[in-house]
């Protein structure tokens, strides 16, 4: 068992912190809003926090699940950062979604004050953070990942390291593209049944058994049909995602026609004022063009 930090409490956080201090782990947990680490330690147990730093002091791994490469820098870095508190062979774990430039530059800093570091997103889902059945996809040195990896292992459903400090982003980033895709492609499917007179829950038990399966079909296609998108990862997040890849791609020279087109049927979304709807959403938008 280890003494361990969580920065940040959101729907993926909270629940995954959670999981670490139900396996013996010693958890000191950080978030932005006070009152979500109290709700936590009086859910959990273990204690909280005022400073990421605070947190971070005595750990032998920090973890961190928080918005964005803005969000990760200020929790990693300055005085208040988890950095600096840190002792000399401790382990940095990211799970956020971001950049891979940032990661390997907080990589770097981390290595310069002798940390290790992973960067780890994460897919699954609020369902997946809550039932600990995530994916995990890591890049890092190998010594340092595989002394992070019993420690992941706590809300993990698949931890695998991809390759060095970045991988795990860009595995991320390929996760992200292939969602976008078989969203939109669902709710084509399911609008032109609706259109066509079909009953789409119907349709969806036949060719769910088919070519034409995924676990957004299984798990999305009645809530689409219901018009419910209270059900998970949130569309302005996804855009957030999705602008990570268009930006990653025309770094390294990589097509991406398809991703392109979803993340403006996504920002057709938001305008329809659905932000925070899942990212299923997408339906909406068809079945709002006559």
């Amino acid at each position: 068992m280890a003494k361990v930090a969580f920065l940040g409490l959101g729907v993926m956080g909270y629940p995954m912190a959670g999981h670490l201090q139900a396996k013996g782990h010693e958890v000191t947990v950080y978030n932005r809003t006070a009152a979500k680490a109290e709700a936590w330690v009086k859910d959990h147990g273990g204690a909280m926090a005022a400073t990421p730093r605070e947190a971070a002091e005595g750990a032998e791994f920090v973890m961190s699940c928080v918005g964005n490469d803005d969000d990760l820098r200020s929790v990693c870095t300055g005085t208040d950062g988890a950095f600096a508190g840190m002792a000399e062979g401790a382990i940095f774990v990211d799970h956020t979604t971001v950049s891979a430039r940032v990661t390997r530059d907080l990589a770097a800093i981390a290595a310069g004050g002798g940390l290790g570091y992973v960067d780890a997103p994460i897919s699954g889902g609020q369902a997946g953070a809550e039932n600990g059945q995530l994916s995990v996809m890591c890049g890092g040195d190998e010594a340092t990942f595989a002394k992070a990896a019993p420690v992941i292992d706590a809300y993990a459903k698949i931890c695998r390291r991809l390759g060095d400090v970045g991988a795990g982003q860009i595995t991320k980033m390929c996760n992200q593209i292939a969602i976008a895709g078989l969203v939109q492609g669902l709710s084509e499917a399911l609008h032109f049944a609706q259109k066509a007179g079909m009953d789409g829950a119907q349709v969806v038990e036949v060719i769910s058994q088919g070519a034409a399966g995924s676990w957004q079909m299984q798990n999305r296609y009645q809530t689409m049909l219901d018009d419910h998108f209270d059900h998970g990862f949130a569309v302005d997040w996804m855009r957030k995602d999705l602008g990570i890849c268009l930006d990653t791609a025309n770094e390294i020279e990589a097509s991406l026609p398809v991703t392109a087109l979803v993340d403006q049927f996504y920002k057709d979304v938001q305008r329809m004022g659905g932000g925070r709807w899942d990212t299923s959403s997408l339906i909406k938008r068809l079945n709002g063009v006559e």
